[in-house]
């Protein structure tokens, strides 16, 4: 019998012991009185709280207890942050970072630096040019006969074009020259992996028997390691005057910690933090959608011909689509905003804790709680969209005030506002 298996056998009875006991001692400690008006809350069961009930879904799963509980309810679940501590140095980034100046800070550089108009067109070159590479394999597997993977190849081209844009290197280079793909199908594997320390602190141990903590923290060497050298490579650029005109999100940082432009003090940590969240971000999230709609497409061939119809229209005789065609694609627009409301990437908003007590919903929440916001479920509420299950990107043809590119989250506020709830105030309790 192997190491593994000996700690198996002998990690089962421990564990119900630890269980046994702590559900003990939960139900021998006095309850303590409280005067709030707590959010509705389905019963939970000693230590693990409500934990089994998430399933392995768990925007279906808080979708279905809403129906029965209310659209604002009490969960007790386990923290969720080794992950995040590991690979995002603590927080130190956009996305996990905790309310404060600091957050306030670097949300403001994303919104004027990194993500303004001006500069997400100044990388339309290597949109366009990934596109192209993108379409030629697929020409020359169909002219050879040869099937294709569709989904390889566009988390492949979402990769490169995140890449490319964030620090001037492909993530898949055919010569092996850039680790980052890599890296970030693994970061994505071990994020979406159980961590068992997260729901049961007291079994924080067990992680590191089943190799949870010893992957991640070699995979955070490597990112750490790699994202050095990249940060070195512009430095040594910098100094020898052959940076591009065409800076990549590194060297745009970089110049803004230089300049002190921000009331804020970047360090290289932060820098390689956010580099992180915009690869996680803009690869995942852009293959996610694609796939979705493809898939989509596939299943209503009525839509999928009404799409070729408008291209062929638009396009003409043109051997290539460019942006100012795509802009007057109207029902395609309408299919990726019918993509993005059923299948969003990212089902559950960003969690995030409360600073101070709040009154939401006539129900008192208290401060230091974690709030999840349900988009897929908002989605597909029955009270605000006709046949919420079906694909009908129709449906959009008279809403053109609903931008999928816009910063009011259009989709959700609407759902806000019928149910007596402010969306900027939900916004800010969760920040």
């Amino acid at each position: 019998m192997d190491l593994l298996n000996v700690v198996q056998v002998y990690i089962n009875p421990l564990f119900l012991s630890l269980v046994l006991l702590f559900s003990l001692l939960i139900w021998l400690k006095p309850a303590k009185k409280k005067n709030l008006n707590l959010p509705p809350s389905p019963p939970k069961l000693p230590v693990i709280g409500n934990i089994h009930q998430l399933g392995m879904l768990p925007h279906r799963s808080l979708r279905d207890l809403s129906r029965n509980y209310g659209s604002l309810l009490l969960l007790q679940l386990g923290p969720r942050t080794t992950a995040v501590d590991m690979l995002f140095y603590n927080c130190g980034d956009m996305a996990f970072a905790p309310y404060g100046e600091f957050w306030r800070q670097v949300k403001k550089i994303s919104v004027l630096e990194l993500f303004s108009h001006r500069r997400i067109n100044s990388f339309q070159f290597v949109r366009e040019e990934e596109v192209d590479l993108l379409i030629s394999k697929i020409r020359g597997a169909c002219l050879k006969g040869e099937s294709i993977n569709l989904s390889e190849m566009l988390m492949s081209v979402s990769s490169n074009i995140a890449s490319r844009c964030i620090l001037s290197h492909k993530s898949e280079e055919e010569d092996g020259c850039s680790k980052f793909g890599q890296l970030g199908k693994r970061l994505l594997v071990l994020f979406t992996g159980f961590c068992i320390g997260d729901m049961f602190p007291y079994l924080r141990w067990m992680d590191v028997l089943t190799g949870y903590i010893p992957s991640m923290k070699a995979l955070s060497a490597e990112f750490d390691a790699f994202l050095d050298h990249v940060i070195e490579e512009h430095r040594a650029l910098e100094v020898d005057g052959q940076v591009s005109n065409k800076k990549d999100f590194v060297s745009i940082i970089m110049q803004l910690q230089k300049d002190g432009m921000y009331e804020m003090d970047l360090t290289r940590d932060n820098i390689k933090a956010i580099l992180l969240d915009m690869f996680v971000a803009g690869s995942y999230t852009t293959t996610a959608t694609i796939e979705w709609m493809m898939a989509e497409l596939l299943k209503h061939p009525n839509v999928m011909k009404r799409v070729q119809q408008e291209v062929r229209t638009v396009v003409g005789n043109k051997s290539k689509v460019v942006i100012e065609d795509i802009n007057k694609m109207d029902y395609l627009k309408c299919v990726v905003k019918e993509t993005l409301r059923l299948h969003p990437a990212a089902p559950l908003l960003a969690p995030r804790r409360t600073s101070a007590s709040v009154k939401l919903g006539g129900y008192d929440i208290p401060s230091d709680t974690t709030i999840i916001i349900n988009g897929w479920a908002i989605h597909r509420d029955p009270n605000w969209w006709e046949n919420p299950e079906g694909f009908i990107p129709e449906r959009f043809e008279d809403s053109s005030n609903i931008d999928f590119q816009g910063q009011d989250f259009p989709l959700h506020s609407i759902w806000f506002r019928k149910k007596g709830m402010s969306w900027d105030a939900i916004w800010s309790c969760r920040y």
